[in-house]
């Protein structure tokens, strides 16, 4: 079976003040990659659809429920690791803001207690396995996270839990892992980005 792992558009930059989890929307410029990667992935056979259920990947999902015909299933264990978090703010932004902090998450130094992330990192790999169990044969979509896409890819290419952010993957790229029923796992492609052609203001990251 093949899994296509998209990740979600650009959200805003959100800070909360009471401490609640920020769970950003889209930007004007998120929804505009999400309905281009819609439009490019509608020419696929494309079976199910899931989406974590944090809301830049529910947004990035409406335009692919769409164009494929597909209600998107949500998975809570395909949230990214900084769910609680109360604020967001884009790498793009963090890197002109913040250069130490976005040096120290470019480089892996994610927030977090060694033992919530490792707790998560299997989380995401369960859940996906999961879906690899229910579908096979088939062709899933799974709308997601930079952090989860991540994660899978370490498994699949035997990295450490604890040093597994080693590819930049743009909004509303596309990863394709192949998986079969005797555990086999083959990386298809990382960050596809096709639907970025002619249309440069959206491969903004």
């Amino acid at each position: 079976m093949e899994l296509i792992f998209v990740r979600h558009g650009r959200p805003e930059q959100v800070q909360t003040s009471d401490g609640t989890p920020a769970d950003p929307p889209l930007a004007e410029v998120g929804h505009l990659q999400a309905a281009a990667v819609a439009n490019w992935l509608k020419e696929e056979v494309i079976h199910h659809l899931y989406s974590s259920p944090m809301r830049r990947a529910i947004e990035t999902a409406v335009p692919m429920e769409e164009a494929l015909g597909l209600k998107a299933t949500v998975r809570e264990h395909l949230s990214e690791f900084d769910r609680d978090s109360s604020s967001y703010v884009p790498m793009e932004v963090l890197k002109e803001t913040n250069r130490k902090a976005w040096e120290r998450m470019a480089s892996g130094g994610l927030s977090g207690s060694g033992e919530s992330m490792s707790s998560w990192f299997r989380a995401v790999l369960e859940e996906v396995e999961l879906l690899v169990e229910k579908h096979s044969g088939q062709r899933i979509a799974i709308v997601c996270h930079g952090g989860v896409i991540n994660a899978y890819l370490a498994s699949c290419l035997s990295f450490k839990d604890t040093d597994f952010m080693k590819f930049d993957v743009d909004y509303t790229s596309v990863t394709r892992v192949l998986a079969s029923s005797a555990g086999h796992r083959s990386v298809k492609s990382i960050n596809e980005t096709t639907h970025f052609r002619n249309h440069g203001h959206l491969s903004i990251r």
